[in-house]
């Protein structure tokens, strides 16, 4: 193994580890990950693929963890993920009937109103600790935020961590760390479903995608123990920054 492999094999496990840690408490890991697989010699669509076995492995983890530590609403599951699912089964058909360029605008312009809500008005999307959850008093606009959510992520998939998070903290006033707990729940079920499509369509290096989820699960597993003894106020600013992150990538890919 020459030294040009041997530094690509390392930064793969420090964007791995990376990725999981950040993905766990925010969103926009893929922003590490894709890149590293690229330079390995995966083209685009492999690499887009191989990318979902980390995806899955971390939020399996990643949920795992959560509901280890008492911070995971397994009452709440059901509530949460039938309607994500139906709103991405919407959205991915409306993604195949409109031009690829539409989807990065889309993508631009909800993180860009998130980031300028989260630094002006951070409780309006993210509840304290103290907060009784509002799933029951308010399950009409949390089933259209939550079936608005998957149609964003079925329809563009980037970022949809941060409007899972926007929804599950905004409206239904779930903590920052109970909010994580259930997007990793809706995240892994996504990542489930984008896997066996990439399968069917052979575009997945299971070989790479597995040694970049066992980082990935690493990363998880810290940033769960990170997220539940740390002030919640500075999980706010990890997702802030994550979400300015994206927007930052998002015009530089543009």
């Amino acid at each position: 193994m020459d030294q040009h492999t041997v530094v690509l094999h390392v930064a793969l496990a420090v964007a791995g580890i990376s990725a999981g840690f950040l993905n766990t408490m925010a969103g926009g890991g893929s922003m590490l990950t894709l890149p590293i697989l690229m330079l390995l010699g995966l083209p685009a669509d492999l690499a887009n693929g191989t990318n979902r076995i980390s995806v899955v492995g971390q939020s399996i983890s990643g949920v795992h963890a959560f509901l280890r530590a008492g911070r995971l609403e397994g009452t709440a599951i059901a509530s949460v993920v039938v309607p994500t699912v139906l709103g991405s089964a919407a959205g991915a058909a409306a993604a195949a009937h409109v031009p690829p360029e539409l989807l990065k605008y889309v993508l631009l312009g909800t993180m860009m109103v998130m980031a300028v809500v989260m630094l002006l008005f951070p409780t309006v999307v993210s509840a304290t600790a103290d907060e009784a959850p509002l799933l029951r008093e308010r399950r009409i606009a949390a089933f259209m935020g939550l079936f608005g959510a998957g149609l964003y992520g079925g329809f563009v998939q980037a970022g949809v961590g941060f409007v899972l998070l926007s929804v599950l903290g905004g409206v239904i006033r779930y903590d920052v760390v109970r909010a994580n707990a259930l997007k990793l729940v809706c995240t892994g079920i996504f990542g489930l479903v984008a896997l066996a499509v990439f399968t069917w369509a052979g575009q997945v290096v299971w070989w790479l995608g597995g040694l970049l989820a066992a980082y990935t699960v690493i990363g998880s597993q810290l940033g769960v123990r990170f997220a539940v003894r740390v002030r919640h106020g500075v999980i706010r600013w990890i997702i802030t920054g994550a979400v300015v992150a994206t927007c930052v990538g998002a015009l530089l890919k543009g």
